[in-house]
């Protein structure tokens, strides 16, 4: 199987992680793949050795020239399914088909790993119509799909995976030392990038009503984004400066979720959420909100804590407990670590993927050129 992978993200997050994942499993499992990354990202960077690269980014969704260069790629390549990644690599994806009349040979797959409703204008809907299936992160992402139009047999659940190598390979930190914190004081982690659905402002909120009961304890955000000069501010404000530290972008992630002594996810919506499984992967129990994906990694009451979404309250008194009661704690950790073996391995991801690509790809050669129903 040759597939195509299309994702036009400069920085790097959880979702390019995923790609990139996808692509070195494919071809572990001797699958031809290439990738069209954007000519400045992150992305592009790591997987430079890794696969057949074409540096391309869209100026804006409708970029009708980057499409052109897109379709000569597919015509010369002739992959057997191109994946896209993002929003915007599916509206390059599905002008590149149209406009290089490729789009009766290659079987057009989109990833949903976001949980925000597609756009009721007539561009979302022409784009959307012409993805032949759209492989969920999440059972809440595939009933938001379903619920926006989509026909549910042209969308499937794939959950994303962690690298448990990786994740076994990382070193220990000291986080203590690293960040010059008191020896002892507990370490409740927080790793996204720093965006409004991500809710940090919330935990900063919590964080100040935790440390009237547990004084010493510290507080680390890790990420970059849009708000950090809003939540330095309300950090400030709280007089929270030493005991919240927004750390910033951090390559050494894994060895941060080994340190903390406690994660916490404060998102108002989540697709999934990958930082959980990496937290879990970790041996950490997890506090989540009940929102999106979240409450399909996070098992209540068995590897972790769900609370209200945008509740500092519900987040406060969930951390106090965890945190005064190390038993409980260390029983969800030792719960997460087995259910992400389990349910959230990057090789089970992989190998659902590829199955996905089989069943589509015979499925065309049965039908011949018939098109999927449209989006309603």
């Amino acid at each position: 199987m040759f597939s195509l992978h299309v994702d036009t993200a400069r920085t790097w997050r959880g979702g390019q992680n995923q790609v990139l994942l996808t692509i070195l499993g494919l071809r572990t499992r001797g699958h031809r793949t290439a990738l069209v990354a954007h000519p400045d990202g992150e992305l592009r960077r790591r997987a430079s050795e890794e696969t057949d690269l074409y540096p391309l980014a869209p100026r804006m969704e409708m970029d009708f020239a980057t499409a052109w260069k897109l379709s000569r790629v597919l015509r010369d390549l002739q992959p057997e399914v191109v994946h896209a990644h993002d929003a915007h690599a599916v509206a390059m994806t599905a002008l590149a088909l149209s406009l290089g009349n490729t789009r009766l040979k290659t079987t057009f797959v989109a990833a949903r790993r976001v949980d925000f409703h597609i756009g009721k204008n007539a561009l979302s809907r022409w784009k959307y119509r012409q993805v032949d299936c759209f492989i969920c992160a999440s059972a809440f992402i595939r009933s938001m799909l379903v619920d926006d139009g989509v026909p549910a047999e042209r969308t499937t659940i794939v959950y994303e995976g962690i690298d448990l190598g990786h994740v076994t390979a990382a070193p220990s930190l000291d986080i203590h030392k690293e960040f010059s914190l008191p020896d002892g004081a507990p370490i409740v982690g927080n790793v996204a990038a720093l965006v409004p659905h991500k809710g940090q402002r919330y935990l900063v909120d919590a964080a100040a009503l935790v440390l009237q009961h547990i004084p010493d304890a510290r507080f680390l955000i890790v990420g970059s984004g849009e708000l950090e000069l809003s939540l330095q501010h309300q950090i400030k404000q709280r007089y929270l400066e030493r005991h919240v530290i927004l750390t910033g972008f951090r390559p050494d992630i894994l060895s941060l979720h080994k340190g903390f002594d406690l994660f916490v996810m404060s998102s108002v919506t989540e697709g999934l959420g990958t930082s959980a499984l990496d937290a879990m992967a970790c041996g950490r129990a997890v506090i989540a909100t009940r929102t999106g994906g979240l409450s399909e990694v996070v098992d209540h009451d068995e590897t972790g804590l769900l609370v209200p979404v945008s509740d500092p309250k519900a987040l406060a008194d969930a951390i106090v407990r965890l945190l005064t009661d190390p038993t409980l704690r260390e029983r969800y950790g030792r719960a997460s670590v087995e259910r992400a073996y389990q349910q959230f391995s990057a090789d089970r991801m992989v190998d659902e993927t590829a199955a996905v690509y089989t069943d589509l790809v015979d499925r065309r050669r049965a039908r011949g050129t018939a098109r999927p129903a449209a989006v309603d």
